[in-house]
This record gives structure tokens, C-alpha cells and sequence, in this order.
């Protein structure tokens, strides 16, 4: 979550919300929001729903649940998606913000 924190405004420039799911309860998600000032919306997943719904792994050997990201377009398309086989296995936020700049070029194209 550090690495988005980083780039939020680069996220926020290409019209990109993150939302970050987590496995955490409500009062817990809310307490580390507040505690690291994250700008981004948080989701507290304790039944497992959302991670069941992306195919989320879980891995008992490897602290819990494996990162995701999902970029989900405007229209509700899933357009890209990282299930990561350790917890640092996770995207670079360039990476991110290039497929992002794709997503709404392509978008622009379609608009005209």
C-alpha cells in the first residue's frame, strides 16, 4: 500500500480509484487507515466475498492471502489482472499508471 501511497496523485491523474481490500475486520481496517493516513478508500473483507469473487489465492505457507490487482475499467471490465505468488510480487505503480493511460486513451477513441 506504500508504493500506491506514493503515486496516489499520478492514480488520481488518470482518473483511477484504488481501492484496497483487505481480510481485516472494521475496526482494524479503520484504525490502520487512520494510523498511516492513506488516501485511497479501504475495504474491510473479513467474510472473504470480494476475495472469493477475483479468485484471490490463499496460501497458509505464505502469511494469508497472496496481492492482487485488478484494474477495473469505467464499464465494470476487469482489464487487468496480478494474482502475486509472495507478498512483495506485486506490480510497479509505472506499470499500473501506463496500462491506466492505455485504458483511457482507448476510451477517448471510442468516444469519437
Amino acid at each position: 500500500m506504500a508504493q500506491l501511497r506514493q503515486d496516489f496523485s499520478a492514480f488520481v491523474a488518470q482518473e483511477a480509484v484504488i481501492l484496497v481490500v483487505g481480510p481485516e475486520g472494521p475496526a482494524t481496517f479503520k484504525d490502520y487507515w487512520q494510523k498511516h493516513s492513506l488516501p485511497f478508500v479501504g475495504l474491510p473483507d473479513l467474510s472473504h466475498q470480494v476475495l472469493k469473487l477475483f479468485g484471490q489465492q490463499v496460501s497458509l505457507f505464505r502469511m494469508g492471502r497472496m496481492p492482487a490487482q485488478v484494474v477495473v475499467d469505467k464499464q465494470g471490465c476487469a482489464r487487468f489482472v496480478h494474482y502475486g505468488d509472495s507478498m512483495s510480487d506485486i506490480p510497479d505503480n509505472q506499470e499500473l499508471l501506463g496500462l491506466l493511460a492505455d485504458l483511457n486513451r482507448e476510451q477517448l477513441k471510442e468516444a469519437v
